[in-house]
């Protein structure tokens, strides 16, 4: 098969979410740490910073299961910035706890960050920030498709308890006009809340996309494919999906027993109705990729082959492994999305078990796919790999390592000994543990694929214990990584940029441009 040529400039990239930003709030914000951050990825000659979604999450903490497929989390706003704009005082911090460095304590942020949140409300409609208010309602105005069901439904669920959506009173989860006016008129404080919540979110979203820009850095985002079964997106769109009366889900998303799981993955996603999204010409995958477009340069899709055929697992079940292979409308939603948005700055996460019609569609649109190097040493016979840097594609994306991979270092001392002898033999070198993980950055950035990221932890060479998430698994190790300050070392960036260099990744404005315009 012919392969599409490449659609990004040769260059490479750092892998952080901006939760795992230092600060002295317990978690990481869009403010002077996030910018430092930015310093640094163009000190070390970086193009891209890639975060994954960015969403408000609920239980679990994960960013793939948010309660809205646009909004932004309300964790991440600079607290400092709201106090420099005078929305918070000095005595608003009086009772700030302490806070673990390199932890997040999502439970904590819950109830002190809405806390201070409120305090910010409260002292906007007060008469604090007067000069915010023309942006406000602008952004009320321009946001309102997705702003005004998001609002409404994060007052219907604290008012209900905290209870997913298809568990409240009938009339309201089934959207009867009469009882979402009399919830808007009794809410009201609640709603306008959460829209001022957002308007800050995104306000500083948007000055921190400036800050990259003028540094030469653009951000890759990152959307799950589908939608959480609790989301504003499900209860506010329930002919897009697959529900029954009573909003339960006939069927949901997952995937089948693998090598990895003998039962496969039950994730209990709400699925697409395709032909439904059809009928309406896509409308609700051209706003979220005219979101998603807002606040990112580049976006990794999560989950990429489901927009061919999806597992679909009737419900209820316990287990994914009754389910089965459903056709999507990828292609024709693409070409729809397309149409109406132009060139798609799309990133393929077609990691798994993949088909041909999932690289036909990959490819029919010139989606860049992926590459993980921990998987490239595995099995016997591992010099057919795909994934062997020799064998990587140019339109492509190489990793060393993912969010739901162990860091680098980890990963080579729990490694096979087979996948260890494979590594040994490809590359005639016997690595420790200590020089392993710079070794396996340089196979990348010498790789053909045209944008090479690389984890954060790998570039500080940490070991299991600093990995982000551990799929398949719950708990309070997930999600909460974080760095200090002093980890973003000068040296490191010194080193990176000589890396970027000498494999010919060091993108020039010009040449960039180049690209982008080709």
């Amino acid at each position: 098969m012919t392969q599409p040529p490449p659609t990004l400039a040769r260059s490479s990239g750092v892998l952080l979410h901006p939760t795992s930003l230092p600060g002295p709030y317990g978690i990481g914000e869009l403010g002077t740490s996030a910018r430092n951050f930015i310093d640094w990825l163009a000190d070390a000659g970086q193009k891209y910073w890639q975060v994954m979604p960015l969403g408000p999450t609920g239980y679990g903490d994960s960013p793939y299961q948010a309660f809205s497929a646009f909004a932004g989390n309300p964790y991440l706003i600079d607290l400092t910035t709201l106090r420099d704009e005078g929305l918070l005082h000095e005595t608003d911090f009086a009772g700030t706890p302490v806070f673990s460095e390199i932890k997040v304590d999502f439970g904590l942020q819950y109830i002190w960050r809405n806390q201070m949140l409120e305090r910010a409300y409260i002292s906007f409609v007060g008469g604090s920030a007067e000069h915010l208010t023309p942006e406000f309602e602008a952004f009320k105005t321009e946001e309102a498709s997705w702003l005004d069901d998001y609002a409404l439904f994060t007052a219907l669920k604290a008012a209900h308890g905290g209870l997913p959506w298809n568990a409240w009173q009938p009339a309201v989860r089934d959207r009867q006009p009469e009882a979402l006016e009399t919830a808007r008129n009794d809410l009201n404080v609640s709603i306008e809340r959460t829209k001022f919540i957002q308007f800050l979110f995104f306000r500083q979203w948007e000055a921190l996309r400036a800050y990259a820009r003028e540094r030469g850095i653009e951000v890759i985002g990152d959307i799950p494919i589908f939608v959480a079964m609790d989301s504003s997106d499900a209860w506010a769109n329930r002919d897009q999906f697959y529900f029954d009366d009573q909003g339960q889900p006939t069927v949901v998303a997952g995937v089948p027993p693998d090598y990895f799981s003998e039962t496969g993955q039950l994730w209990g996603n709400p699925l697409y109705d395709w032909k439904a999204m059809q009928k309406d010409g896509f409308s609700w995958w051209i706003e979220r990729f005219k979101g998603s477009m807002k606040l990112f340069d580049l976006i990794r899709i999560d989950h990429f082959r489901g927009f061919a055929a999806s597992w679909e697992i009737p419900f209820p079940a316990e287990t994914a492994m009754h389910g089965r292979w459903v056709p999507a409308l990828g292609h024709e939603m693409f070409q729809a999305v397309r149409d109406a948005l132009g060139v798609l700055p799309i990133i393929a996460e077609d990691l798994g078990v993949i088909t041909p019609d999932v690289e036909k569609l990959r490819d029919d649109f010139s989606f860049p796919g992926m590459a993980v190097l921990q998987f490239a040493f595995g099995g016997g016979d591992f010099a057919v790999n795909d994934f062997l840097p020799h064998n990587l594609r140019e339109n492509q994306v190489v990793y060393t390592g993912t969010h739901d991979n162990d860091t680098t270092r980890g990963w080579w001392v729990h490694a096979e000994e087979q996948e260890k002898h494979n590594f040994r033999v490809y590359t005639s070198s016997d690595p420790s543990e200590t020089t392993f993980v710079p070794q396996l950055m340089r196979l990348a950035f010498e790789s053909r694929a045209a944008l090479a990221v690389v984890p954060l932890q790998d570039i500080f060479n940490l070991g299991s214990e600093d990995r982000m998430n551990l799929p398949g698994t719950t708990g309070d190790q997930n999600w909460t990584w974080r760095y200090r300050e002093g980890n973003l070392r000068p040296d490191l960036a010194a080193g990176l940029r000589t890396l970027t260099e000498e494999t010919g990744r060091l993108v020039s404005r010009e040449a960039d441009r180049r690209v982008q315009n080709s």
